[in-house]
């Protein structure tokens, strides 16, 4: 039976940039749904007792399965969004490891800021930004809906989650606010060094 995980931060935390009121929406009612949901379509199955990753990879591509692959894959999308975000009073910058990846892939630190937002700005519809490392290599890549950077193959190392109820109730329909007040206050350049 899977659960919500606790968050890595106070709800206040990330305020003025999430309010707390988002997180009560958005991690104790919608990530909250997910998490019941899929206990109820892996209830009495095989997958009952496989890791949530295992479930992801097993149910990916399969039209039959795709409720419980939904399901799965926004469980995993949101405790890894949860994760890539900081205390909104934490001074943290990339270490010179993960900022010499960032120099590598994007040419600059400020061109890696921009090709973020263009591609969180650039997923029509709801979904997801993410930093992702492909072999050797750092690129941003966007997935509509539940798609997860890990069905493909890919290594997450940020997520900006853009689906409407991430940003409505503090930015409505200013999706371009909230990318930049992530990227620019709620990045948690510590978690990305972890997964590089």
């Amino acid at each position: 039976m899977f659960i919500l995980s606790p968050l890595p931060f106070a709800k206040s935390a990330l305020e003025p940039h999430i309010s707390s009121q988002t997180l009560d929406f958005h991690y104790g009612k919608h990530h909250q749904a997910y998490i019941d949901n899929l206990n109820k379509l892996v209830a009495g199955t095989v997958l009952e007792t496989v890791p949530l990753e295992d479930i992801i990879m097993k149910t990916a591509g399969s039209i039959s399965q795709v409720a419980i692959f939904n399901n799965a894959a926004q469980v995993y999308n949101h405790d890894f969004f949860w994760k890539s975000l900081r205390p909104a009073d934490a001074t943290l910058e990339p270490s010179i490891r993960l900022m010499a990846a960032l120099e590598s892939s994007f040419g600059s630190f400020d061109s890696f800021l921009n090709e973020f937002k263009a591609v969180a700005l650039g997923q029509f519809g709801s979904g997801w930004a993410w930093l992702v490392k492909d072999g050797e290599v750092l690129k941003i890549i966007k997935t509509a809906n539940a798609d997860t950077p890990i069905a493909h193959g890919l290594k997450p190392l940020l997520a900006i989650d853009v689906w409407e109820h991430a940003y409505y109730l503090d930015y409505q329909n200013r999706r371009a606010d909230f990318v930049e007040a992530i990227l620019h206050n709620l990045l948690n350049w510590d978690f990305a060094e972890k997964n590089l």
